[in-house]
């Protein structure tokens, strides 16, 4: 707001306080950025590869992704899921940039090996039950912040990844009872600290309603 006085538009102190959630939105909605879980299966005949050959085009994989320029953690899940070996975990500004590493992936030696068994498309945004002033009723200190990968943090060593879809009586509820059940539950996930929480939105862009990834 420019300027001592209230100019048109503005309704005093409620309109300034108006005025400061839309800019805070604002500057939030230029910063999301989208997320992509991409778990992959390897095909069995990769193992008969004479192991240089397997070194060599891991290497490829590699140095095709960094160049991409898209942000990207990897974990392993082999020997923890029949269904997949490992993860790619993409964050992007576009859906484009994300299409587009994986494009490239595909057309490496290695990417000949592999097929994708669950991809989960989410964007993150600023959360729904943030309370306007922020603080009280248990409000989690933060909860507005950007989740940890999207903020440049370093990776921690393992991960939980999970698809959420909340039932329809949820939705029945009343505003205030949802914030008040998530104030209880971010105030239990404050209890581990060591544990972080990225949270980003799916609805509207994949089946699930949110993706939830524990650090």
């Amino acid at each position: 707001m420019e300027g001592g006085g209230y100019g048109e538009g503005s309704a005093g102190p409620d309109g300034a306080r108006q005025a400061g959630q839309a800019a805070a939105t604002a500057a939030a909605a230029a910063a999301q950025q989208f997320f992509c879980h991409m778990f992959f299966r390897v095909d069995p005949k990769w193992r008969w590869m004479a192991d240089l050959a397997k070194e060599e085009s891991a290497k490829e994989a590699e140095v095709v992704l960094r160049a991409s320029g898209v942000r990207l953690r990897t974990y392993s899940t082999l020997g923890l899921r029949d269904d997949a070996d490992f993860l790619l975990w993409f964050a992007a500004d576009t859906v484009d940039e994300i299409q587009g590493a994986a494009a490239r992936l595909y057309r490496t030696v290695f990417g000949k090996y592999i097929a994708p068994s669950r991809t989960y498309l989410s964007r993150t945004r600023p959360s729904l039950y943030l309370r306007a002033g922020g603080g009280g009723g248990g409000e989690a200190a933060g909860r507005g912040a950007p989740p940890s990968f999207a903020a440049g943090n370093a990776p921690k060593k393992y991960a939980v990844v999970y698809p959420f879809t909340k039932s329809r009586e949820w939705y029945l509820l009343s505003a205030e009872q949802r914030r008040d059940m998530m104030d209880e539950h971010i105030a239990v996930g404050q209890k581990y600290p060591g544990i972080v929480l990225n949270t980003t939105y799916a609805f509207g862009i994949h089946d699930e309603d949110f993706m939830l990834s524990f650090e």
